[in-house]
């Protein structure tokens, strides 16, 4: 697969630094900007490793090129690229987007040389570091089409707000990824990273596969229901959907407003606390308590049939935790989650179809029949059935202790199962609803691939507001519950 082909010398071809201006950034205005905006501390040893500084072995011999990698991966100045001046950083994403997208398919469009100098400088946190904006969320200078020809092909004038707040501590917005038709559920031509003929997700596709096939370190996508969640389990990526309501909207196409929430995919715990410390600066303050966690274990959930992998996965995962000495509650099982879905399914409905009332009556010819039927459904729902659902999320939204008692974290599956076969669905999103529903914090966190080499993980879940201790809580975790690095030597052997 021509987008998977790892080549040491694919950032040091001629002309990467062609006709660049090279500023380099200050260490002084670094370190100023980290004291004012703190990051969270670890909590000391108590049987959990501190989590490494994502320096894995290859997963399995059959995927040459993976996410968490990308970070060692040679620039074309020699640093990382979060350290690397902006010209050869973004000129190295952009010719690796060149080779490699033709087949991934996973930007629609991509900057010229003139809008990537428009980041006013490159001094920060994020100095240099090149990333994907999901296509419904403007880039200035570039279209926002929501996936659809619905939509004009005008350049946005102004960047979105998590776009500026990203761009003015010194990442590079190179380009815009593929989304689901505004959002929803008819894919767009992503495929996946890891295996083709399979769905990438959706509807944050084309952000996850980027990330995964190590074009981007970061991305930005946005979630409803399951769209960050579930493009991050099937592309094997960290994907972190922060609480509803934690991170600006402005400059977004918002189809649900009482669901939408922006998120993103890291190569590794580097880019997601960067894009956090960016994006959430009031979360990054919070501490996780200094001792081992209390985990609550969702294995099945009424209603939705899970795959045997995916209970494996999760189970295993629950064993490493508690040889490891995490207290483990349950596992639980959900009596509440179906109602959970069926206010998700009418909230979301209801809002959709008033947000899209105005495209479906001018431009009905250039939508999907399910965009069109959705906009239908949520026409016909009454509106006193909608407050009483909102309602219903308001309340359950605050009863994180009655659900799951004095739990730190949920560990959960992050799908039913791998990404199925076929492009024509993105797959199902059911159990990631009622996360979007509550509005509560999720990661998902790549932890195993199964014998066809699709990626499988698990998912962790924190109260509302609780962003910064899931962040903390998972960076330690993570190497507890991952294999993959395992079946690398295995394999190697």
């Amino acid at each position: 697969m021509q987008f998977l082909r790892r080549d040491a010398e694919d950032l040091q071809q001629p002309g990467v630094q062609e006709d660049c201006v090279v500023i380099q950034h200050s260490r002084r205005s670094i370190s100023n900007w980290t004291e004012n905006n703190p990051r969270r501390r670890m909590p000391p040893d108590h049987g959990f490793p501190r989590a490494p500084r994502h320096r894995r072995t290859q997963p399995v011999a059959f995927l040459p090129l993976l996410a968490f990698d990308f970070l060692r991966r040679p620039m074309a100045n020699g640093s990382s690229s979060a350290g690397t001046s902006l010209p050869s950083a973004a000129a190295a994403a952009l010719q690796r987007v060149a080779q490699r997208d033709g087949e991934l398919r996973a930007f629609t469009s991509v900057a010229d040389e003139a809008l990537l100098r428009a980041t006013p400088h490159i001094e920060g946190p994020l100095a240099g570091m090149p990333f994907g904006v999901k296509d419904v969320i403007d880039v200035a200078g570039l279209a926002t089409r929501c996936g659809s020809t619905a939509t004009p092909d005008r350049p946005a004038a102004f960047d979105a707000s998590c776009v500026a707040l990203l761009r003015a501590a010194g990442a590079v917005p190179v380009g815009k990824t593929v989304t689901a038709e505004y959002a929803f559920v008819h894919p767009g031509p992503t495929r996946n990273p890891h295996a083709p003929g399979h769905t990438p997700g959706g509807s944050s596709s084309g952000s996850a596969a980027a990330v995964a096939a190590g074009l981007v370190p970061a991305a930005l996508g946005t979630q409803t229901g399951g769209s960050m969640i579930r493009p991050a389990a099937f592309c094997g990526v960290l994907g972190f959907k922060p609480s509803f309501g934690a991170v600006a909207r402005d400059g977004m196409k918002i189809t649900c407003e009482s669901l939408d929430v922006v998120g993103w995919f890291g190569a590794g715990f580097d880019e997601i606390g960067k894009f956090a410390s960016v994006l959430l600066p009031h979360c990054m303050a919070q501490q996780a308590p200094a001792r081992a966690p209390r985990v609550a274990v969702i294995e099945r959930v009424p209603g939705i049939e899970i795959d045997a992998r995916a209970a494996q996965t999760v189970q295993r995962a629950r064993e490493r935790l508690a040889a490891r000495g995490a207290t483990i509650l349950g596992p639980c099982e959900l009596a509440e989650a179906p109602r959970w879905m069926e206010a998700h399914h009418a909230v979301m409905h209801y809002e959709f179809a008033r947000s899209l009332l105005p495209v479906a009556s001018v431009a009905a010819h250039a939508l999907s029949r399910e965009l069109l039927a959705a906009v239908d459904r949520g026409l016909a729902i009454p509106a006193e059935r909608y407050l009483l659902m909102r309602a219903f999320q308001a309340e359950q939204r605050q009863r994180w202790h009655s659900q799951f008692g004095e739990a730190d974290l949920v560990l959960t599956f992050s799908a039913p199962g791998p990404a199925p076969e076929g492009l024509h669905s993105t797959g199902d999103s059911s159990f990631n609803k009622a996360w979007s529903l509550l509005g509560w914090p999720c990661l998902h966190l790549p932890t195993s691939f199964t014998d066809e080499g699709l990626p499988m993980g698990v998912q962790l879940v924190a109260p509302w507001n609780a962003d910064g201790e899931l962040l903390a809580w998972a960076r330690v975790l993570h190497p507890v519950v991952d294999e993959r690095g395992a079946s690398a030597c295995a394999l190697a052997a």
